[in-house]
């Protein structure tokens, strides 16, 4: 079977660098806010662009933190999509506010700007867009909207990290930017890890104190907070592999291409990548009638197949009241049709051609 994403080449590449850093945590002992913490800060902030990078325990943490910092809470209301992962509602719901969907574009599967302005209201506080598969969104322009009626702006960039856009870094589009460090992303640790991004002094600070239970220095706390710190080792991790993640998105990109580029000959619908941005292919994904059946031809091929995501968030039981009423069509249709292939900076030529050849046959192109 073709590894979905294949973590144990990767670390085979980076054994002794990763076995190295770990062993620097053991050997000083400082498990939680060790000296590696600063370290991958100090990295990140260089890489993305920003003043501030402040790690925190996961992606979702790193979105919930900042809408606490935002001093978002009951009465406010989030715009975002419901064509994504649960946690991007989920902490709009867990600070009290109302997460308000709005539908997503049918070729890039990121949120319609178009359709934002119509949802905005006195009681929106916060856009969210979701930077989906690995490409932004339309931040300049979501940006532009936000800016015009006094409205924060939070990429959820939980799988687009290291991907540009119009000469600017993935969590360097908006205030405040969110990112993930879980195993399969882009850039990955052995467990749970997140960063928010700001150049923001003031919201820098207060994510600070927030993701450590709200204190200014230790036993005083200056506003609520959360147990919502990065353990060392996994920072020490990421340290790792930062040493080879710019290898790593360009054979992300050579990879996605070169699927697009097969695909889009056979006439297998693919997610548009806009002018002016890449995508690092968080997820390397389709469209395809009749998925069911497409993806149990694929499983007798021995390609491993993934659904993101099979049923938008209007239609979860949890959040279903929030979109009540409404309709949300291309969510709807995506969640029916997409269909995510095997992507890793470690997929080789054969295996690659092996799953452009199952596809292919699999949809009858």
């Amino acid at each position: 079977m073709i590894p979905f994403i294949d973590l144990k080449a990767q670390y085979n590449a980076l054994r002794e660098d990763v076995h190295a850093r770990i062993d620097e945590v053991l050997e000083h002992g400082q498990y939680i806010m060790g000296p590696e913490v600063v370290q991958l800060e100090t990295r990140l902030a260089a890489y993305v662009g920003v003043a501030d990078a402040i790690t925190v325990a996961s992606g979702t943490e790193a979105l919930l933190i900042a809408l606490m910092a935002l001093g978002i809470g009951p009465g406010d209301e989030v715009i975002t999509s419901p064509f994504t992962f649960v946690a991007t509602a989920e902490v709009i719901a867990l600070v009290g506010a109302t997460p308000v969907f709005v539908d997503a574009e049918a070729d890039t599967c990121n949120i319609d700007v178009s359709l934002i302005a119509a949802k905005v209201s006195p009681r929106t506080k916060a856009i969210m867009p979701v930077s989906l598969y690995g490409q932004v969104a339309d931040m300049d322009e979501i940006v532009a909207l936000a800016t015009a009626r006094g409205v924060a702006v939070i990429e959820d960039a939980a799988q687009s990290f290291g991907a540009d856009y119009n000469g600017r870094k993935s969590c360097n589009t908006s205030l405040i930017g969110c990112t993930s460090f879980f195993p399969s992303k882009p850039l990955g640790c052995y467990g749970d890890g997140g960063a928010i991004f700001t150049s923001d002094p003031e919201l820098a600070k207060a994510m600070r104190e927030i993701r450590t239970h709200g204190q200014e220095r230790r036993y005083y706390h200056t506003r609520i907070g959360v147990g919502g710190r990065m353990d060392t080792l996994q920072c020490a991790v990421v340290l790792a592999k930062l040493e080879r993640f710019d290898w790593e998105i360009e054979q992300r990109r050579r990879i996605g291409d070169r699927y697009s580029q097969a695909f889009a000959a056979a006439g297998v619908q693919t997610v548009a990548v806009r002018q002016g941005r890449t995508s690092v292919w968080g997820q390397y994904t389709i469209q395809v009638d009749d998925r069911s059946n497409v993806q149990e031809r694929l499983r007798a091929a021995e390609v491993p197949t993934a659904i993101h995501y099979p049923r938008p968030l209007h239609r979860q039981p949890a959040y279903a009241h929030y979109g009540a009423g409404e309709a949300f069509p291309v969510s709807e249709r995506l969640a029916e049709r997409v269909l995510s292939l095997p992507m890793s900076a470690d997929l080789s030529a054969v295996d690659q051609d092996r799953v452009i050849a199952a596809v292919i046959a699999a949809t009858g192109k």
